[in-house]
C-alpha cells in the first residue's frame, strides 16, 4: 500500500505524547527536563523549578457513586503531587482548575474543595489560584510547582541498577474492583485498606526526596507497574526486568487476601492495577534505602521484561492507556 493510502497510526498515549512533543518542541532557556517525564524542570537563578499538571475527569478517573466529593478533591491533589515525589521535588504551591457540570451546587463545591484543601495541607503545598468553568462532567485539574536540588528523570536508569519499589502496588486496583463488583460491605480490614488506597492515595513526597539523593531514575505508578516500569526502560534505553519472586515478597498482605475473592491474582493487580502512586526507582544496590524493596534489575538491552519463577522472560504488558482502555 502506498504511503498515501496507508492506514493512520492508532492514537495511544505514547503516540499522543510523541505528537505533543513534536508540536511544542522548544529550546527554552533554562529548560532542564521537558515533555515526556513526570514533570518539567526549569532552571531559574540557582534553583530548579519542577512543574506538573494532572487532570481527574469524571467517568474516566472516578465515579461519584464510588466516593465522596471530599475524596474526589483529595485524590486529585495527591495524584498531581505524586509527580513531584517521582522527581524528588519539594512542593511549593499549586493551582486548581475546576470544570463543574450543570446543577453542581454550592454545597457540593464546598465538599470538593474541602478535600483539595485537606490534601494541600498534608503536602504543605498551598493552593494559590486557579479557574472555574462550566462543562459536561466534573473535572479537577491540578498544577503543582516544586523545587528540587537534584531532579530525578525517567531516563537515568543504567545496566547494573536494581529496581526498587517504594510504597505499595495493587491495592488501589483491588479497591476499584471491590466497588465495581459491589463486594465492599462489612468491616473487613483488607477491604478497608483497599478502599482507602483507591479513594485516598498519598503522594510519597518525603520518600521521594530521600531516594533522589541516591537513585538514578524514578517514575510514579499511576497507570500500572508493568506499563510504568516499561516507560523507564524506554526513556533510559536499557532493559528493565521485574522478577516475580522479588515482587511477590513486596505485595501488601491485604491484597493477598482479597485477590482470590475478586477473581484475579495478586500479581495481576500489582502489575496492571494502577493509581497506587507508589514509586518505581532504579539505583545501585549499595545505596538502596531501608524503605525500598528490590523487585528487579536493569540490564543491557531494550524494553520492560517480566521474569517468572522459571527464569523465562516475556515483555511486560498491561496497564491503563487513556486512549485504548
Amino acid at each position: 500500500m502506498s504511503a498515501r493510502g496507508r492506514a493512520p497510526r492508532r492514537l495511544d498515549e505514547t503516540e499522543a505524547v510523541r505528537l505533543f512533543s513534536r508540536a511544542f518542541a522548544t529550546s527554552t532557556r533554562g529548560l532542564g527536563i521537558g515533555i515526556g517525564d513526570d514533570a518539567a524542570v526549569l532552571a531559574l537563578g540557582g534553583k530548579r523549578l519542577v512543574l506538573t499538571v494532572d487532570a481527574q475527569v469524571e467517568h474516566t478517573h472516578f465515579e461519584r457513586s464510588f466516593m465522596t466529593l471530599e475524596d474526589v478533591g483529595f485524590r486529585a491533589f495527591q495524584a498531581a503531587a505524586s509527580d513531584l515525589a517521582a522527581m524528588g521535588a519539594r512542593p511549593l504551591a499549586a493551582l486548581s482548575a475546576l470544570t463543574l457540570p450543570r446543577g453542581f451546587s454550592g454545597r457540593e463545591l464546598e465538599r470538593l474543595t474541602a478535600g483539595q484543601a485537606e490534601a494541600a495541607r498534608g503536602c504543605r503545598c498551598p493552593i494559590v489560584g486557579g479557574n472555574v468553568a462550566r462543562g459536561p462532567v466534573l473535572s479537577v485539574t491540578t498544577t503543582v510547582l516544586g523545587t528540587a536540588a537534584r531532579p530525578l528523570a525517567r531516563s537515568g536508569a543504567r545496566p547494573g541498577d536494581e529496581v526498587w519499589l517504594v510504597g505499595e502496588v495493587g491495592l488501589a486496583g483491588a479497591g476499584l474492583a471491590l466497588l465495581q463488583q459491589r463486594k465492599h460491605g462489612g468491616r473487613d480490614g483488607a477491604v478497608a485498606a483497599a478502599l482507602a488506597a483507591f479513594r485516598r492515595p498519598r503522594a510519597l513526597l518525603t520518600r521521594g526526596l530521600a531516594v533522589a539523593r541516591v537513585a538514578h531514575a524514578a517514575i510514579d505508578v499511576s497507570d500500572g507497574l508493568a506499563l510504568d516500569a516499561g516507560r523507564i526502560a524506554r526513556a533510559s534505553g536499557c532493559r528493565v526486568v521485574l522478577e516475580e519472586r522479588a515482587l511477590e515478597r513486596a505485595l501488601p498482605r491485604p491484597l493477598m487476601s482479597l485477590a482470590g475473592r475478586l477473581g484475579r491474582s495478586a500479581l495481576d493487580f500489582a502489575l496492571t492495577g494502577g493509581e497506587d502512586y507508589a514509586l518505581v526507582v532504579t539505583g545501585p544496590a549499595r545505596d538502596r534505602p531501608r524503605f525500598a524493596r528490590r523487585i528487579g534489575r536493569c540490564e543491557r538491552g531494550r524494553g520492560g521484561v517480566w521474569e517468572p519463577h522459571d527464569g523465562s522472560a516475556r515483555p511486560l504488558a498491561g496497564g491503563f492507556d487513556h486512549f485504548s482502555s
